[in-house]
């Protein structure tokens, strides 16, 4: 499996949509979701660019993101129908850092852009 980063934002995004998903559908649900986002971080950190990586220039140079549907069948424990996720992503080197995992509705100017920096407070996979 490769290596990742997930930035403090990343995580604190992950926290916030757990617990909404536990809230408004259940553990149950929560937990399958907590397996799908587990199962598009490393997807995203393994494939090569051409394997569904989405190139987002306007977010930054190198900037790509990842839709936690292109996971759906390799996640274990039980399928989410219709996951609303992305994971923003970059490479350090040949490291890929998870930015921000954002709903596909928002905009992302506001969340993610080329002049907001990629924080080093992070937790490595």
């Amino acid at each position: 499996m490769a290596g990742y980063r997930l930035t403090r934002a990343a995580r604190d995004d992950i926290v916030s949509i757990l617990a909404w998903s536990d809230d408004q559908f259940g553990e149950e649900a929560r937990k399958r979701y907590e397996a799908l986002i587990a199962t598009a971080v490393r997807d995203a950190a393994t494939f090569s660019d051409d394997g569904g990586h989405v190139p987002r220039p306007e977010l930054g140079e190198g900037v790509f993101s990842w839709h936690l549907s292109r996971s759906r069948a390799r996640t274990p424990g039980g399928k989410v129908h219709r996951p609303r996720h992305f994971l923003i992503c970059r490479r350090d080197g040949d490291t890929p850092v998870i930015g921000r995992v954002l709903h596909d509705a928002m905009d992302l100017r506001r969340h993610v852009g080329p002049g907001r920096t990629w924080n080093r407070d992070d937790h490595s996979g």
